[in-house]
């Protein structure tokens, strides 16, 4: 009996062990200058006293510890004002694309389901290839393209211009029109930013997985991760902690996607937006990559993965974007101007940002709801500020 007692608290042990949450820790244990830390506070502060933001969190992960996480501002100010908190649940619009679709298709490639190099049209026969307009010689958009925002197609296929075009917003609409619609330019020659490649992504997931997306994302990497706060659609006491963005019809959008393509014709389930998730639970996706692919005793992407998922692909490097995530495109300026040249992240439209640096084992998760109550914010400028203000209190590299 008392055998089979210390076998049942050891595996509570090693459970607990492996289900460990990251630790808060001062910023001078983290090797940082605590007085130019806070220092970050000040510029958040002055953000929001000049209307560009109503308010944010911020969180800085430091070799798989929490540094500082602060709340600031307010999440909702229409139409009453409800305090920011660093529990606050926010939309992550584009930060979708890297987290939960792009991760995604790279558990399905290392399977052994896809390679970056198949073609589009091998799953979607529809799917047209762009053609040399002098010589007549086609090429395919092939996985690859789509991931790093080469493939040629437009950047986006607003509802309404789906309904003037098809009379129709539906998502097999959207399906035939991203198959069909003119190619810009030849794959893999020109970066555009396209949150229809992410469209496509999307469908490939679930084609390969015969699953949706938000429950593949669910089964395969919030749960896991007990990232309990992560999610396409959220329950009611997230909602009560939910982060505003834009008032539609005098209402403010709060756990409804904002993005308009993923709100009202893919119904909030998206691969290029409609993913909430909180500061904390971002840390714990940015610990598992910084962690070989590996968080809570759950190995999400292996260490191989992790560095293909996270790297400009041989071939690309004029673009600076990996497999889903930006390394130095003009898209990266949220990642300031002093951290590491291996460091990766993404943006969301709503004023969401994630910027991860290996070689200092560091995560910079900065989220605001710019976009809340009239969709005039801008974080732009803000980000790189934060960023460089992280950065430069860090004295033990």
């Amino acid at each position: 009996m008392k055998i089979r007692l210390i076998l049942i608290f050891v595996q509570i042990l090693i459970y607990t062990l492996y289900a460990q949450k990251l630790p808060l820790i001062s910023a001078q244990e983290a090797g940082f200058d605590p007085q130019r830390l806070s220092g970050v506070d000040s510029v958040i502060i002055s953000a929001i006293d000049s209307g560009e933001i109503p308010g944010a969190v911020l969180l800085v992960l430091k070799d798989f510890k929490i540094a500082y996480k602060k709340a600031y501002g307010n999440r909702q100010l229409i139409p009453q004002k409800r305090e920011m908190n660093v529990e606050t649940i926010f939309d992550m619009a584009s930060l979708t694309k890297p987290v939960a679709s792009a991760t995604s298709l790279m558990i399905l490639l290392e399977e052994g389901n896809l390679r970056l190099l198949d073609k589009v049209s091998d799953y979607f026969p529809g799917y047209i290839p762009w053609v040399d307009p002098d010589s007549g010689n086609k090429s395919d958009i092939r996985i690859i393209h789509l991931l790093t925002h080469t493939s040629g197609l437009p950047a986006y296929a607003h509802p309404d211009m789906l309904q003037k075009r098809y009379n129709s917003t539906s998502k097999d609409t959207l399906y035939r029109h991203i198959e069909k619609v003119e190619r810009l330019s030849k794959p893999g020659s020109v970066f555009k930013y396209s949150g229809l490649n992410f469209i496509t992504i999307q469908r490939l997931v679930e084609k390969i997985s015969s699953i949706s997306l938000d429950k593949f994302t669910k089964d395969h990497i919030f749960t896991p991760l007990e990232m309990t706060n992560t999610a396409y659609s959220l329950n009611a006491q997230q909602l009560k902690n939910c982060a505003a963005t834009e008032v539609l019809a005098g209402k403010p959008l709060i756990g409804t996607v904002h993005d308009p393509m993923a709100r009202i014709v893919m119904k909030g389930n998206s691969g290029n937006a409609g993913l909430f998730s909180s500061a904390d639970d971002m840390a714990i996706y940015a610990a598992m990559l910084l962690n070989n692919g590996s968080w809570n005793g759950s190995q999400i992407l292996s260490p191989l993965g992790v560095k293909a998922f996270t790297s400009v692909p041989q071939g690309f490097d004029e673009f600076g974007r990996a497999l889903g995530w930006d390394l130095n495109s003009a898209y990266a300026s949220n990642q300031g101007d002093l951290l590491s040249p291996q460091t990766f992240g993404h943006t969301g439209y709503t004023g969401t940002s994630m910027v991860i640096d290996p070689e200092y084992n560091m995560a910079i998760i900065f989220l605001t709801n710019r976009v809340h109550p009239d969709d005039t914010g801008s974080v732009v400028r803000l980000r790189s500020l934060v960023a460089n203000r992280v950065a430069s209190a860090l004295i033990e590299p």
